[in-house]
């Protein structure tokens, strides 16, 4: 459903979801800066998820979360999101988990801090330190309240020597932890592929974690659901925005999170950042209310 007559360069700003909703019958909402902070959910957002719901649409979380689904619903749990706002959610952990299942036998060495490791439970894949490996999985920093992605140059120069093959379980650059943004894993990744390795992306903006929300999407509904009955929600420009314009499927943008700098009235960024991923959402909310 396209908003008509709109310069795409300044999408309209919209009072709230409720008029744009009956169009969709399948949500792709992000987590992250959007029906939640990374400490509590905002209550309003979940609230409109709920109410699309009950109106007849499948609300699928789409996540950059290094972990699987099922362990996101837990972690989210707990910050308050109800589960009655969403049917299911799809995580860039498990589009990782595939991709390693596809290398049975492979050594991986795991990037990231210690509470991702029940992520490779169950894979068919030995965990080995840095000079082992295959394969290195990076979902994160280490330490993300303190580093950052040029604290790995050194070791990823050591990987890219062995031409080791980088899986990449979040390609967000930055996400939102209460009033602070911190670094995700695909920071990491970008500069690996500064020095001339080899990544794959698991999570938006890549197909990938589309194809497994889709199918998905019609194991529950029964049936498949055109793209143009497709909306995608959330708050990144070039995972939410530019994945919802390559899979040819409108999204709602949200301004409030991690480029909430950027639409500020002092710098008012929105066709910028719009233009830089040569891609528009059809509107503009602060936050996600209905």
């Amino acid at each position: 459903m396209k908003a008509p007559d709109i310069d795409p360069a300044i999408p309209p700003v919209l009072d709230g979801f409720g008029p744009l909703a009956p169009g969709y019958k399948l949500i792709l909402s992000d987590v992250w800066g959007v029906v939640h902070n990374g400490e509590a959910a905002y209550p309003p957002a979940c609230a409109a998820l709920k109410t699309a719901r009950e109106n007849g649409a499948t609300v699928i979380l789409i996540s950059n979360a290094p972990r699987p689904g099922v362990v996101v619903a837990k972690q989210i749990a707990r910050w308050g999101v109800p589960a009655d706002c969403y049917d299911t959610i799809v995580a860039s952990g498990d589009v990782a988990r595939t991709e390693m299942e596809a290398r049975p036998g492979a050594k991986i060495f795991h990037l990231g801090p210690a509470r991702d490791l029940p992520n490779y439970d169950g894979l068919p894949n030995p965990m080995v330190g840095e000079d082992e490996c295959d394969l290195v999985v990076v979902t994160g920093p280490f330490n993300d309240e303190v580093e950052g992605p040029d604290d790995y140059r050194e070791m990823f120069a050591r990987l890219r020597k062995r031409d080791v093959l980088m899986l990449c379980a979040n390609p967000d650059i930055v996400v939102e932890r209460g009033d602070k943004l911190i670094w995700c894993a695909g920071a990491l990744a970008q500069v690996y592929e500064e020095l001339g390795g080899k990544v794959i992306y698991a999570g938006k903006p890549h197909a990938p974690i589309y194809d497994l929300a889709f199918l998905t999407a019609r194991k529950l509904r029964g049936s498949a659901v055109a793209k143009n009955e497709v909306l995608a929600i959330g708050d990144g420009a070039r995972t939410d925005l530019k994945g919802a314009a390559l899979q040819g499927i409108d999204c709602l943008f949200i301004t409030g999170g991690i480029h909430a700098e950027d639409f500020s009235e002092e710098k008012n960024r929105a066709g910028e950042i719009f233009a830089e991923q040569a891609a528009w959402p059809i509107g503009m909310m602060h936050r996600l209310r209905w």
